[in-house]
């Protein structure tokens, strides 16, 4: 047949690159923008900028490959559209860092430069990312890679924005919002990350102006009382009932503010009344707004007390609070302090403690918004998978606030508004105006703050495809197929995506979203490199290459489930390539004597050969229903059952006699046919998940064929359906695998001959077994193999029982029955001894009820197999004490 021979060892770092670089060069992965292929689309969650390749980067593209290079298989023009985030605060926190090395801050070379510093450090490092999906093996569109701060996506986002402002959704305020005191920049509400704190709740004392007692108010920030405008408790709160509308004296700043009454207090936190610090905390500032109170900002950007602090000014709030706490207590304000537990916001990306500010932001009025996006949802216009998300973007939806879309960085797309120096004209505009339009003006200012990063990201799906132009590209490819992303992320940009598709586009921009879980260890617990327990995948693709590492994340990736990774498991699938690789040196070798031909007719092929066609068959059915359903899981494992255990562990075996010319020329002829297309398709199926192995395989079983990736994936054949072998062929797997327990429970040694009475229950089952008896005799190895209806069980043998066949091995010849007994005997008491141990273990009480119900499943599991071995072993030591 003159095909190339495979090496003998498979070697990734050899063939990752070398395929990679000639898919890129064939351009195999380029969509085109028209088309009579059906389109298929999905774009990448753009990477940040600044990123190195992680376990869930790993996870998310790999799933996304798999789909991609299925569709693509399956005659689909697939695009992928790849690109990257800018990442505005932790792009500029990095290039920050490094003018901190050289001794100055953004400040020291102005805003200008710093632009300048921030492109520098993408241009040298920015590919960094890209270059490591290469070596996952991401059959992107690179020919179309974006950036969101590039020139066409800048375009887009100020046409947005411009938008928005016509249509009243955009506006600018003065409100609370999440300050960063470190980032130096406002935050929404989903970039704050929550963590319980042990903290204390202080009493505090606030005596009426009137000298006529006190109320006690109790907050766990007693520094911000410096802020203070009033006291509010519960209308319907009777203790308090006679006291709304007094005064009360400030501590320490000794002022006179309200006593006020609002819903919003609860009657059964600390006192039922509470100080109200408009400008540190949210539903303050809310309530501020409902009594005109006056607001007091008493920290500035850094967190440190300012003027409104008195003789605190200057003192950060750490500092602050403990002073407060001290002149409380002196001046007899401190009733009492009691340990407390709370949540507290840190920034999700330099995790500082984030601290409530007022301050004018521009925000976007997002409940029209949600709205159009609720209902694309629940008119099946996009599909949530797994559907138990839903409800969960629903209930955020339904309780939207408006987004805080300014930041007060530099790095990112600057608010394109500007400010008449003469007139005071506030000019909103997609192009950099020269003169103010009101008064001709040429004195421009323009707003000093940048758009959030999740802005300009939530409108990649069409921005990247080049709107507002009206390209052929958005024609075809918008609304896209398919979107694969982490849950984590669903109100971050999932939600925000849907909300600009449906308001810019008119249509949502996804048929179908699927949410995939996060990567944990082994163990369940979160990877992090303080705990030791990360996996890296660049190091896994170095040591066992991108297809072993790329199936396993497929293999464990259930919908809803966390995925658990562990190097071990990689491991493992490491093994599968090279199962495959020898699979594929065992074929070629034994098909160089074969020159191709038509596929043989049913009535020509062995048992064997029908029954893996039904196989493979019904494994190409199941693997695309699988993958049509996103079950990456079940498409993964159903292939592995099928290439390791159906394939390889009996079809091989099967027909080696056929292959070393032991049986009829017509036999070897079906077997090297079915051989070759099992392996081919084989490989088809297994190329979306492991793409390296399976070109560099079917490069050397096809010759010039094409490549794989782009040859047609396989679809079903109702011709190849064979109920009938697959019945057969079933049952007698089944007495080989009988065979083969009585050879391990006996301890007889695979290399010994066996003889074998099998009896069977009529003449159907007879005529099954006369069929595949050279199969039996073969693959258990047997000397002689008789076959009986209804055969009486023989004196000195062991049975096995499959269905109503009854399997008789004639132990005597094979078996030294005195040695075997004294064996049995010791094996018998080992487990007797194990098993007292499991079972005092789990009838221990405190053992019970203190470990996880993980462990003591796995206990209760193992007294079962336990149990379940000494059985069997005790049975066969009977059988040996008959025999004597």
């Amino acid at each position: 047949m003159g095909r190339e021979e495979l090496s003998k060892v498979y070697d990734s770092k050899d063939v990752e690159d070398k395929w990679y670089q000639r898919w890129l060069d064939e351009g195999l992965f380029h969509a085109e923008d028209t088309s009579d292929k059906k389109p298929f689309s999905i774009v990448i969650p753009p990477p940040n900028v600044t990123g190195i390749l992680h376990m869930g980067h790993a996870l998310n593209n790999t799933l996304q490959d798999i789909i991609a290079r299925y569709r693509r298989m399956q005659g689909y023009n697939t695009l992928w559209m790849p690109g990257t985030d800018h990442a505005g605060i932790a792009t500029q926190n990095v290039v920050e860092q490094e003018l901190a090395r050289e001794g100055m801050t953004r400040h020291d070379i102005g805003r200008e430069k710093f632009i300048e510093r921030v492109w520098e450090w993408r241009k040298k490092y920015g590919g960094v990312i890209i270059n490591q999906l290469h070596k996952l093996g991401c059959s992107c569109d690179w020919s179309r890679e974006r950036f969101t701060m590039d020139e066409g996506l800048s375009r887009a986002v100020r046409e947005v924005f411009v938008r928005l402002y016509n249509d009243g959704l955009i506006y600018q305020d003065d409100y609370i919002v999440n300050w960063c005191p470190r980032c130096h920049t406002a935050i929404s509400d989903l970039e704050v990350e929550y963590e319980e704190e042990a903290t204390s709740l202080w009493h505090i004392r606030y005596p009426y102006a009137d000298g006529q007692g006190e109320i006690i108010v109790a907050t766990t920030r007693p520094e911000t009382m410096l802020g203070d405008t009033a006291v509010a408790v519960n209308p319907d709160d009777e203790r308090y009932a006679d006291v709304i509308g007094k005064d009360v004296i400030l501590p320490i700043v000794n002022k006179r503010i309200p006593v006020i009454a609002d819903d919003y207090v609860s009657r059964d936190f600390g006192t039922g009344a509470v100080k109200i610090t408009p400008s540190a905390d949210p539903n303050d500032f809310a309530m501020a707004q409902r009594h005109n109170l006056e607001v007091i900002t008493i920290m500035d950007g850094d967190a440190i007390i300012n003027e409104n602090g008195g003789i605190y000014q200057g003192q950060d709030c750490y500092t602050c609070r403990k002073n407060i706490v001290e002149d409380l207590k002196a001046g007899g304000y401190l009733v009492k302090t009691e340990p407390y537990l709370h949540n507290v916001g840190r920034c999700y990306r330099c995790k500082t403690i984030v601290e409530p500010a007022v301050s004018k932001q521009w925000f976007v009025k997002v409940k029209p918004l949600a709205r159009t996006a609720i209902a694309a949802v629940v008119k099946g216009n996009t599909k949530i998978v797994p559907p138990m998300w839903e409800s969960t973007y629903f209930d955020w939806m339904d309780n939207i606030r408006d987004w805080c879309i300014s930041r007060q960085i530099w790095w990112g797309h600057r608010i394109p508004v500007w400010y008449c120096g003469e007139c005071g004209k506030t000019i909103v505009a997609t192009e950099d105006p020269d003169r103010c339009p009101g008064c001709g003006g040429g004195s421009l200012m323009q707003d000093e703050d940048v758009l959030d990063t999740w802005f300009s990201s939530s409108l990649w799906p069409f921005s990247t495809m080049g709107w507002p132009d009206k390209t052929e590209a958005l024609e075809t490819f918008y609304p896209t197929s398919l979107l694969i992303t982490g849950f984590d992320i669903i109100f971050f940009w999932v939600a925000r995506m849907m909300m600009m598709g449906m308001y810019v586009m008119g249509k949502a921009p996804f048929a179908d979203v699927y949410l995939h879980a996060l990567v944990r260890d082994e163990k369940g617990e979160k990877m992090s490199k303080s705990k030791g327990n990360s996996v890296d995948p660049l190091e896994m693709i170095d040591k066992y290459g991108s297809d072993a590492l790329r199936f396993t994340l497929a293999a464990f990736t259930a919908q809803g489930r966390d995925v658990k990774m562990s190097e071990e498991r990689i491991k493992g699938y490491g093994y599968f390539v090279n199962k495959i690789w020898n699979t594929a040196r065992f074929s070629l070798m034994n098909l160089e004597d074969y020159s191709g031909g038509n596929a043989p007719e049913k009535e020509e092929c062995s048992l064997c050969d029908r029954w893996i066609r039904d196989s493979l068959n019904s494994t190409v059915k199941d693997v695309i229903n699988h993958l049509d359903a996103y079950r990456f899981n079940d498409a993964a494992a159903r292939i592995y059952q099928f290439v390791w255990h159906e394939f390889c562990d009996w079809y091989l075996e099967l027909i080696k006699p056929a292959l070393y010319g032991k049986r009829s020329p017509q036999e070897k002829l079906s077997a090297q046919y079915t051989l070759l297309t099992v392996l081919k398709t084989s490989l088809q199926l297994l190329h979306p998940f492991m793409p390296f192995v399976t070109e560099e395989i079917w490069q050397k079983l096809t010759g010039d064929d094409g490549y794989i990736m782009v040859s047609r994936f396989p679809e079903p054949d109702d011709s190849l359906e064979d109920i009938d072998a697959r019945n057969r062929m079933e049952l007698i797997k089944s007495i080989i695998n009988s065979v083969r327990n009585i050879r391990g429970v006996m301890n007889i040694t695979p290399s010994k001959k066996l003889r074998v009475l099998i009896s069977v229950p009529d003449a159907d089952a007879l005529s099954v077994m006369e069929t595949g008896k050279g199969y039996v005799l073969d693959i258990a190895n047997l000397e002689d193999l008789a076959i009986e209806i209804d055969a009486p069980e023989p004196k000195g043998s062991a049975t096995g029982v499959v269905d109503s066949v009854k399997v008789y091995v004639f132990l005597e010849g094979a078996v030294d029955v005195a040695a075997e007994k004294e064996r049995l005997e010791k094996e018998i008491k080992k487990f007797e001894k194990d098993l007292g141990i499991v079972s005092k273990k789990l009838g221990n009480r405190d053992f019970m009820e203190k470990a996880s119900p993980e462990i003591v499943e796995k206990e209760e599991t193992k007294f079962s197999t336990l149990k379940e071995k000494r059985r069997v072993l005790e049975d066969a030591l009977n059988r040996l004490r008959d025999m004597a």
